[in-house]
């Protein structure tokens, strides 16, 4: 029997894939793979969006630049403060120089590792220099990466009027949000789980894993937005001390965005498997990766 007979449509592969999904989930740890991507997230994220925003700004100029950071004040909930640690940071990534920049390359790129070190381990793939390979598979996506932080940038005008203009038009702020966001991570997604993965996906499977995956990433960030709104202590767990609950605060936050990233990256890769190997053959063997024993 030829491949394609095996194939399972895809509407049966919808059905079979949350069981598949449990199934592999419950062979991996995947807390633990999240703890360790977030580590890499952690050394990575700074060091991006100063690479992202001092490019940004010789595309716009510093003046839009400081037009957009005041937005983004506007556009944050005011409980927690985080308004204006955003428009300090956006306005601090516009001045850098650009020995910074460069410096700065390095540990951003440390996510590619974190993340090929993640689905290397999910998929059971034996992966030489993982670590420098996953580095230089993320560098295209930190060159368009100040492309993507216009994109988000650009709509904070729009949803500051919004959420001034009563709930109504705060819900449309938040759709149009979501929509954006939803863009802005899906496109990188769908690059990670064809480059960026030791075992990688057809560019279509990539592309539509990456987008429903990013569908829920977007939605995860707008409920760190609502968390924001609420008025609660963050210091008040480690005596006091709000720099170390707002820094516990965004690990925690980071670990779970990249639980539903590793958790579509499983998706994925099991609907491919059933939809190419069908219902006859274990689900494990049909990586396209070198396995291990």
């Amino acid at each position: 029997m030829t491949a394609a007979a095996r194939a399972l449509p895809w509407r049966a592969v919808m059905r079979v894939l949350p069981t598949a999904v449990r199934r592999e989930l419950g062979r991996r740890d995947l807390l633990l793979h999240g703890a360790a991507v977030t580590f890499y997230a952690a050394i990575a994220v700074v060091p991006g969006f100063l690479l992202a925003g001092r490019t940004a700004t010789v595309l716009v100029g510093a003046e839009r630049m400081g037009h957009l950071a005041a937005a983004v004040e506007q556009s944050l909930p005011p409980a927690m403060g985080a308004g204006p640690v955003a428009r300090d940071l956006v306005l601090q990534s516009t001045t850098v120089s650009w020995w910074v920049v460069l410096f700065a390359v390095l540990p951003a790129s440390l996510y590619g590792e974190g993340l090929r070190r993640a689905y290397a381990s999910l998929a059971d793939v034996d992966d030489r220099f993982v670590g420098w390979r996953g580095r230089v598979a993320v560098l295209p996506v930190l060159a368009v990466a100040p492309l993507l932080l216009l994109a988000v940038l650009g709509v904070a005008p729009v949803l500051a009027a919004l959420f001034q203009e009563g709930l109504a038009r705060g819900v449309l702020g938040v759709y149009l949000a979501l929509n954006v966001d939803w863009v802005a991570v899906s496109l990188p997604l769908a690059w990670s789980f064809r480059v960026v993965d030791p075992d990688p996906l057809p560019w279509r499977v990539a592309l539509v894993g990456g987008f429903a995956t990013g569908a829920f990433v977007s939605g995860f960030l707008q409920g760190f937005v609502v968390f924001l709104a609420l008025p609660v202590d963050l210091g008040a767990p480690f005596g006091g001390l709000t720099e170390v609950g707002v820094a516990t605060a965004l690990l925690l936050w980071i670990w779970l965005l990249h639980l539903v990233v590793l958790l579509g990256h499983v998706a994925t890769h099991q609907a491919q498997r059933l939809r190419v190997v069908g219902p006859r053959r274990p689900l494990a063997a049909a990586g396209s990766g070198e396995r291990r024993p």
